[in-house]
């Protein structure tokens, strides 16, 4: 009999060696979407901050998904979502999506937001479906016809 894959989001470093190609692998997939510069990578460095918390997803050991948030004064940021080609379509980034909300909730966050791009379809599907509105700019971003800024109240 075939055993079912264990699926685990735990806290994780983005520098691990297993965890960096995924992050490298996500650079590339918005290179290939905004091939004009327009959205700027996050450093490992970056993600390494004490106000940031990583989160991979392993399917047996392996890294599948990560995404991070990034806390500041008054609202949480999630980073870095990004999901395997491969694993597309089982609903893992939903699945990502809601730990990382998880992590915000039990580290006391009530206010979540997020920034995407236009090309990134599945991603606003994805964040409509999971309560998440059209918002100003905030933070470092500015107004970007590429971008789209969300947010979602944990309140």
């Amino acid at each position: 009999m075939l055993k079912a894959p264990a699926l685990r989001f735990d806290i994780d470093d983005p520098a691990a060696p297993d965890v960096a190609p995924l992050l490298h692998e996500l650079d590339g997939y918005l290179a290939e979407l905004y091939p004009t510069g327009n959205i700027q990578p996050v450093s490992v460095q970056a993600l390494k901050q004490p106000n940031v918390t990583f989160l991979a997803a392993r399917v047996d050991g392996r890294p599948v998904a990560c995404g991070a948030c990034v806390w500041h004064e008054d609202y949480v940021e999630v980073k870095r979502m990004y999901v395997l080609p491969a694993c597309r379509g089982l609903g893992l980034g939903k699945q990502l999506l809601e730990a990382l909300e998880r992590e915000v909730a039990r580290a006391g966050g009530k206010l979540i937001r997020l920034e995407t791009g236009t090309a990134q379809a599945e991603a606003l599907e994805l964040y409509g479906r999971a309560g998440y509105r059209r918002c100003a700019p905030f933070g470092e971003h500015r107004a970007n016809p590429l971008s789209i800024c969300m947010e979602k109240s944990l309140a």
